[in-house]
């Protein structure tokens, strides 16, 4: 008698990897993503009207320069800065340039732009971490509350304060904070990140750090007075989100037949809220904080010009303004970094909180 021996297919590579697998996958996309980005900024600077050359001639012109030595220091100044080259040429240096991590120096001033960056990442970062907590705060106390009240008076009240926050731009919340809390009230500072009397010279640029490393703990009362309006204006656009997203979620798991179960089991309701109901309802909520983490970036640029704060946001509106090519190249590629990498952080977040995403 004959047996046919079973043939047991082999698994892909990817498949029996696992976890480090889709964790390289994602890891790979970064670079890819920044190529592509980089490219757009770098195109997107040459389309816009007007030269750096021509703002740099003007700034260093007397009032009795002729339009010809205008001209003629426009030419030097774009042979000087390389802008004489085809856009091809430009372009390869671009490249060439990022691939050995050289952001280049600023037009105005030459200051390199890792030390302009190192000055002003940390404090866009403060900004955008603050403003996070502050949304996740609101938005997860407001979207429980309001899912434990459903149609009742607070549930409306609470979709209707949250529809409003999330309706009003940037810039109208922004303004309005100055005007009751600086100008009005003046309970708060209005401008900048830190008191211009407070003598402070950074090791970290982080404040909070530089605190604890210095043994300065009068820097702390100061840094945290002129970041609490502009991260609660940046926060109550997303707070307003994710309270909708966190009421659904939680209204969608308190349906769920382990809930009753729980209850029939005797499990008081904040054991249930807080074994069950939160736990199942997070993968929802942990993808709108890794999407919104991105608006928050956005918002920061918008809510640092506003409060003329000292981050990378306000640094890049004002190379736009100057055509400072280098320095609006540099920032955008790290808010975009920056981006990326909390959007692939919480794509393995996703592995953490549901097993079923991984594969074997």
């Amino acid at each position: 008698m004959t047996t046919v021996a079973a043939v047991v297919p082999r698994r892909p590579l990817r498949d029996r990897l696992g976890t480090p697998w889709l964790v390289v996958r994602r890891l790979l996309a970064v670079p890819i993503v920044m190529f592509f980005l980089a490219s757009a900024v770098f195109v997107a600077m040459r389309l816009l009207p007007g030269s750096p050359a021509t703002s740099l001639a003007a700034g260093g012109a007397s009032g009795d320069t002729s339009a010809a030595a205008l001209r003629e220091n426009e030419a030097q100044i774009n042979e000087a800065l390389g802008l004489d080259k085809s856009l091809a040429h430009q372009y390869g240096s671009f490249l060439s340039d990022i691939v050995h991590l050289d952001l280049g120096t600023s037009f105005y001033g030459g200051n390199s732009i890792r030390t302009l960056l190192g000055g002003a990442l940390p404090a866009t970062i403060e900004l955008t971490v603050a403003a996070m907590l502050i949304a996740v705060l609101l938005g997860m106390v407001t979207g429980v509350i309001a899912a434990l009240r459903k149609d009742t008076w607070i549930d409306n009240l609470t979709r209707s304060v949250g529809t409003v926050s999330f309706s009003l731009p940037w810039f109208a919340l922004g303004v309005l904070a100055i005007v009751i809390f600086g100008v009005w009230l003046q309970w708060l500072p209005i401008i900048g990140r830190m008191p211009s009397a407070l003598d402070y010279r950074p090791t970290t640029n982080f404040v909070l750090l530089d605190a604890i490393l210095q043994d300065r703990p009068e820097l702390i009362w100061p840094w945290f007075q002129h970041l609490i309006l502009p991260a609660t204006t940046l926060a109550l656009s997303m707070a307003g989100f994710i309270t909708r997203i966190v009421r659904a979620s939680v209204l969608e798991v308190l349906g769920d037949d382990f809930v009753r179960t729980a209850r029939m089991k005797g499990l008081s309701g904040g054991q249930i809220l807080r074994r069950h109901v939160l736990r199942n309802s997070s993968l929802p909520i942990v993808t709108v904080l890794g999407l919104q983490f991105g608006s928050l970036l956005g918002g920061s640029v918008i809510t640092e010009t506003v409060f003329s704060y000292p981050g990378v946001g306000n640094m890049l509106v004002n190379a736009i303004l100057q055509r400072d090519y280098p320095v609006v190249q540099g920032a955008a590629l790290a808010i975009a970094l920056l981006f990326t990498l909390v959007n692939v952080a919480t794509d393995l977040l996703y592995l953490v909180l549901d097993p079923r995403l991984r594969k074997a």
